[in-house]
């Protein structure tokens, strides 16, 4: 197996992405991955003809969502290596390069790059990227830009069920498997976000309490304990501000811990 981003294929799925993807995708191509195949999910801007435009395979979803999106996208390519990447990540000139060296010789199954959240100056995107950069979640596995073996990808595959939250299944059933998952402790992307007022922060307060909430209902008491993890980190991201001299981010996590479980509810129900 080849150990060089000629080795790699990017998959971005992307939807009404126009404004993140041309950084994301530029600094793929300068990268030097074999290929870059963007999995749209019928956008309605100029995301594909930003992709097109970029030298990208272009496919779409259909509407499945974003785990389809992301088995589609591996499926489709042909390099032994595939890197998982959302719209909103920009690598470094060597980042893929640098990642994949990591995973060979730490002997790991999937290598996610450590993610730099940066945030525009509206309150609640600045909130987003600092819990980003100071909660415990910034070290779990997920799939924002995730290196990994391609046969080992589809032989895993995803729970179309979660819309969200399919990063934490994946990492539940890696870890059952006995396969060797991380984040990297040399390679920093830049991680974006689409916005930065409230709406967006609510999107995103509900999606990962409903993929919460899906985890508890399929996992019954071996995911209970899934419940506690907005309360424990609102918790601890409050104290951590108050400490700081940063009572201005209080509000943020008081909107962070009530949404978590209007979703954690929704996906429980669902």
């Amino acid at each position: 197996m080849g150990n060089s981003p000629a080795d790699v294929t990017a998959v971005v799925p992307a939807r009404n992405a126009e404004d993140l993807l041309p950084r994301c995708l530029e600094a793929l191509r300068q990268s030097g991955v074999a290929e870059i195949i963007v999995v749209d999910g019928l956008s309605t801007d100029r995301t594909v003809d930003i992709a097109q435009a970029a030298g990208a395979r272009v496919l779409s979803d259909e509407g499945r969502g974003l785990p389809w999106a992301r088995t589609l996208g591996v499926r489709s390519s042909s390099t032994p290596w595939v890197l998982l990447v959302d719209a909103d990540v920009v690598f470094g000139t060597t980042g893929v390069a640098d990642l994949l060296t990591e995973m060979v010789e730490g002997r790991y199954d999937a290598l996610q790059a450590g993610l730099e959240s940066v945030a525009g100056p509206g309150y609640w995107g600045q909130a987003l990227a600092h819990h980003h950069r100071t909660g415990r979640s910034r070290n779990w596995f997920g799939l924002v830009a995730t290196l990994v073996d391609r046969d080992l990808m589809l032989g895993l595959g995803f729970d179309d069920s979660f819309k969200s939250g399919e990063d934490i299944e994946l990492r539940w059933r890696m870890r059952q498997s006995g396969l060797r998952t991380g984040v990297s402790r040399r390679v920093l992307v830049e991680h974006r976000f689409a916005a930065d007022d409230f709406d967006f922060a609510l999107d995103q307060f509900l999606m990962d309490g409903t993929g919460l909430g899906r985890m508890i209902r399929k996992h019954g008491w071996r995911g209970a304990r899934l419940a506690l993890l907005p309360a424990a980190a609102a918790v601890r991201g409050s104290a951590l501000s108050l400490v700081a001299g940063q009572p201005r981010w209080l509000r943020y996590y008081a909107a962070f811990c009530w949404y978590n479980y209007v979703g954690v509810t929704r996906g429980i129900a669902s």
